[in-house]
């Protein structure tokens, strides 16, 4: 199955490890140095020109996302009730 993530977007369910509000990207020191490693090791990709609204984990990739968190993972339970 696959998750529209915004844009064009589209990944395979299974490649998903978590999903984020971008808030904690503020709120927590991990998370920063997290996303930064991402950036340096060129694995941080933006979806769209609008602004990002959650953080998605994948196995190869992390993405800003326009889309919520709540709207994200509404879709990934959907596909496991499926």
């Amino acid at each position: 199955m696959y998750i529209h993530l915004g844009g064009e977007k589209v990944i395979r369910s299974s490649e998903l490890i978590a999903i984020f509000d971008i808030s904690i990207e503020k709120s927590s020191k991990l998370s920063k140095k997290f996303v930064a490693a991402a950036l340096n090791d060129k694995r941080l990709e933006r979806i769209g020109e609008e602004e990002a609204k959650s953080i998605v984990v994948t196995q190869n990739v992390v993405y800003y996302s326009p889309i919520s968190s709540s709207t994200l993972k509404k879709r990934s339970r959907m596909l496991l009730e499926s």
